[in-house]
């Protein structure tokens, strides 16, 4: 074990992987901290550019990026009431109204600090649970992976969404989409019409950026309200009165991380859904819920924590079982196909120093975040107050010539579009996003593991519940299928009775 660990070392602490950490991290500052580019965009992004890295400098690169991307999003959400990436948008009025206050320092300093403790945390939990779940992961066969990620997708359903049968509309429709093309254990071509484009399936990642990115654009060009403007001519210290909040709410860090952390492991979640639990936790346990929406930091504090430990949260189903905890995890798992390092138990036991480089660098990206964090807000102020219809256009340019260029050709740009005008249609009807994105990214391993388990059983459907750990897995996956409607029928029969 300790020539493993003294390799991890060698490895992250080698001046290449630093330098490329250090890069990366500028670019996922830059991404994050720009309205309509992700985190998720930034990942897409980077995986061509690590077709020419050794493998743990691929990982250091998207794993920096990414941290780095989640906590800039919040500083347009802070200084212009536009969230950079999905996991800001839970607490962007918060910010903003704190802004507007005058407290913009406080604002953004808690979005750091906090984002980075979060991020710590959620390292450690990965440390410890990653290595202990990988052995139990040994005993899984298809029968228990069709029962996860149909889990996944169910606790994606409820979880995102205070309507859930318009969650499941947009989760069928993901799923739908993922049926596209040649890509089913069959190999038959579905859903083509003819189009020797559609025969790849439809991209994810054009789709991703269409939903996120786009769709604000055609918001910004609909939109009839006066444009946000950057209300603070000076950035001051960021860090000033930041231990007082550390004190005041140390209950609200710990929960925050937590729950990130947990929600961040859910097969299909991420870190904009522990953002948005985390948020309307706070308000619900606070003792001055009355302040909430009005510029009160509490909320800042625990979601800032919950994004980011989320982050690393997300990659223990994705290193153990091969099953992205988000859509960022998603794109990662195919870097690490790419690489040989092939998510599964097998990778803790063949090549552990590359495990416990993957969490050397995960600490080392937060502990840098709050140097570079703080450079980054200075900066961003003054690309912030770039008018919104020259920043719109640049932003769009970039979402056309990043899909283009993920497989070079204009269909990418055309998913691109036609997705933006889809999730901008389902949103104005309140419809969640994050469940059909779920649905493309799940959609394929839930039908292989299907196929595969059916095989293997000859048909026989009570095989699914033969394994102990399958019928877990499934009690849980029916249970939570049915309580909602069990409690619901329980309290209407009280209120008959009354």
């Amino acid at each position: 074990m300790m020539d493993a660990v003294a390799q991890a070392f060698g490895m992250v602490l080698d001046p290449y992987t630093l330098m490329v950490m250090v890069i990366a991290a500028c670019y996922g500052l830059f991404v994050g901290s720009v309205p309509g580019l992700t985190a998720t965009m930034a990942t897409a992004l980077l995986v061509p550019v690590t077709f020419f890295m050794a493998p743990i400098p691929a990982v250091a690169a998207i794993v920096t990026a990414t941290a780095m991307a989640i906590f800039s999003g919040d500083i347009p959400g802070c200084l212009l009431r536009i969230p950079g990436t999905p996991a800001s948008a839970a607490y962007t009025d918060e910010a903003y109204a704190m802004t507007r206050k005058g407290e913009a320092e406080k604002a953004l300093g808690a979005s750091l600090v906090f984002s980075a403790i979060g991020g710590l945390f959620g390292t450690a939990v990965l440390i410890v649970a990653a290595p202990a779940l990988a052995e139990f992961a040994s005993r899984f066969s298809s029968f228990e992976y069709f029962w996860l990620v149909l889990l996944g997708l169910t606790c994606a359903v409820f979880i995102t969404s205070s309507a859930p049968l318009k969650g499941l509309i947009t989760l069928f429709l993901g799923l739908m989409v993922s049926c596209v093309g040649l890509g089913n254990p069959a190999g038959y071509p579905r859903f083509t019409f003819g189009s020797t484009e559609t025969m790849a399936g439809i991209g994810m990642i054009p789709m991703m950026i269409g939903m996120f990115a786009f769709s604000e654009i055609i918001r910004f060009v609909v939109d009839t309200k006066p444009p946000g403007e950057v209300v603070v001519e000076k950035v001051g210290n960021v860090l000033k009165g930041q231990w007082q909040l550390a004190k005041k709410y140390p209950v609200q860090i710990l929960r925050g991380s937590t729950l990130g952390t947990a929600v961040g492991a859910l097969p299909g979640a991420g870190a904009d859904i522990a953002a948005w639990m985390s948020y309307a936790i706070s308000k619900k346990f606070s003792k001055e819920p009355e302040k909430f929406g009005t510029g009160h930091p509490e909320g800042i504090v625990e979601s800032g924590a919950a994004n980011n430990s989320a982050l690393a949260g997300s990659w223990i189903p994705a290193l153990v079982f091969g099953i992205p905890g988000d859509s960022i995890t998603a794109i990662i798992i195919g870097v690490l196909y790419m690489k040989n390092m092939n998510p599964g138990p097998s990778l803790f036991t063949n090549n552990p120093q590359n495990i416990y480089a993957v969490f050397l660098i995960f600490i080392l990206a937060n502990l840098i975040m709050i140097p570079l964090g703080i450079l980054c807000i200075k900066a961003a102020r003054r690309i912030l107050k770039v008018p919104r219809n020259i920043l719109m256009p640049i932003i769009l340019l970039f979402c056309m010539v990043g899909t283009f260029a993920i497989n070079n050709t204009a269909f990418g740009v055309g998913v691109m579009l036609v997705a933006g005008v889809v999730a901008y249609v389902l949103e104005a009807n309140d419809f969640p996003i994050a469940p059909a994105i779920l649905g493309v990214v799940l959609g394929t391993m839930l039908e292989e593991n299907f196929i595969t388990s059916m095989i293997k059983a000859d048909g026989n459907m009570l095989a699914f519940f033969e394994r102990p750990i399958a019928a877990t897995l499934a009690v849980v996956t029916i249970l939570v299928w049915t309580l909602p409607v069990l409690l619901a029928l329980l309290r209407r029969g009280r209120t008959q009775a009354a």
